[in-house]
């Protein structure tokens, strides 16, 4: 079997490394390619992959290499985990909206269309690459936003999954919180990428019982510490959202947050820095502690259990993934991407039934779900208008003299990622 990981140079791919080499009974990779045009930092992430493997006696074979071509001929799966621009283009993401009053993050609001304008058209670019050298293999999309990213993948034909690490870390630490094998943890997770709520936390699997009133009762201020979210709105929502609702539910409290502090891209830049430095330790063979701190917290196994199914029919049965709606949630069109639970197979992943969606949720993913519409209008076919659309739109911008402002700024400030622009 043979993985591929365009994006292998960043300073997290070590922690990929490190699931690949202990989870090799469910993924048994024979040939590893790490693909990044940094050659210098892929090196360096390279040297320590090989040596993480080594660790653990992992015979798997680890190349790297600059030439996306070669990198993903003959892949069975290609993961996707890059960022146009690095950190730099991120610093940009999450201050310039600030200006304006407006929440300064890689994958909301004004930010994140910054991020999917320069993404979608290179992401295209690799897929279709992919797909003259393989077209049966599988893409999975770790790369943000990721309902936008996927989208645009299947919209295009692609053979694509999207994969997040929000659920995985919420039956983490659910797993934790109850005592129990996160394995036994079913989440009734659903929304969209990054708007997600989970509904429900079953023991035992779909059918199981559901526990989340008991789980918010018992542990309902350690949760809402976690989510930096008042315990008594929890309390009356009954469900707990993503941590990236925090960004809608308390919107003026992290603008002023953000602007007190420096951004997470930098401080980000100055870990990959320590990171790197440590990666060309040649006495180094395991992921360092730090690493910890870089934040996609159990993506590797996450991201192992989704190639095995797809590749092998194994892992576990049903996995959360950003997939086509196909009915799911029936007030989106069927070709939206939305984020739920599945059973995932060789055949690609077929979303469980939901219950019909509180309006007080499904009001805000319809919202969402339109202005992610209008991105990838404005990622696919640019111009100044389709990006203030698509700011309009967005329920955390929606006035027009922001949303104006802001066109030109993101404008500006991608100037170089913008072919169109």
């Amino acid at each position: 079997m043979k993985l591929t990981v365009v994006g292998g140079g960043s300073t997290y791919t070590p922690e990929l490394i490190d699931g690949f080499a202990r989870l090799r009974d469910t993924l048994p990779i024979e040939e590893l390619v790490l693909v990044d045009p940094a050659a210098e930092r892929l090196e360096l992430v390279g040297g320590l992959a090989r040596r993480i493997f080594a660790r653990q006696a992992h015979r798997g074979r680890i190349v790297t290499t600059s030439d996306l071509d070669a990198g993903v001929d003959g892949a069975d799966a290609v993961l996707l985990q890059l960022r146009v621009g690095g950190q730099a283009a991120r610093e940009q993401d999450e201050t310039w909206p600030l200006e304006c009053g407006c929440i300064g993050q890689e994958t909301t609001g004004a930010g994140g269309l910054a991020k999917a304008l320069r993404t979608v058209p290179v992401v295209l670019d690799i897929a279709e690459r992919v797909r003259r050298t393989n077209p049966g293999a599988w893409i999975i999309d770790f790369t943000n936003p990721v309902g936008i990213v996927t989208r645009a993948l299947l919209q295009a034909g692609h053979r694509a999954v999207g994969l997040c690490n929000v659920a995985i870390g919420f039956q983490r630490r659910f797993a934790a919180l109850l005592g129990t094998d996160p394995k036994d943890v079913h989440l009734d997770h659903v929304g969209l990428n990054h708007l997600t709520w989970e509904t429900g936390v079953r023991l035992g699997g779909p059918e199981g019982a559901d526990v989340l009133p008991g789980l918010l009762a018992e542990h309902g201020d350690t949760i809402a510490d976690d989510l930096r979210l008042p315990r008594p709105l929890l309390d009356r929502l009954g469900v707990i959202p993503s941590y990236y609702l925090r960004y809608y539910y308390a919107h003026d409290e992290v603008v002023r947050d953000l602007r007190s502090k420096p951004s997470r891209a930098a401080t980000v830049a100055a870990m990959e820095r320590q990171l790197l430095a440590m990666y060309g330790d040649p006495s180094l063979d395991e992921k360092p502690p730090l690493l910890a701190e870089r934040g996609g917290a159990f993506y590797s196994e996450a991201a192992v259990d989704l190639a095995a199914a797809l590749l092998r029919g194994a892992g576990s049965p049903y996995q959360v993934v950003n997939t086509l709606n196909k009915g799911t949630l029936p007030f989106l069109p069927d070709d939206a991407v939305i984020e739920v639970q599945a059973a995932v197979g060789p055949r690609g992943p077929v979303p469980l039934p939901v219950p019909d969606l509180d309006p007080l949720y499904a009001g805000l993913v319809a919202n969402v779900t339109a202005y992610e519409d209008l991105a990838l209008e404005a990622a696919l076919r640019g111009g100044r208008d389709r990006v203030l659309r698509a700011l309009l739109a967005h329920p955390l911008i929606g006035q027009y003299e922001y949303a104006d402002t802001l066109t030109d700024r993101l404008i500006a400030h991608n100037r170089e990622h913008l072919a169109w622009a």
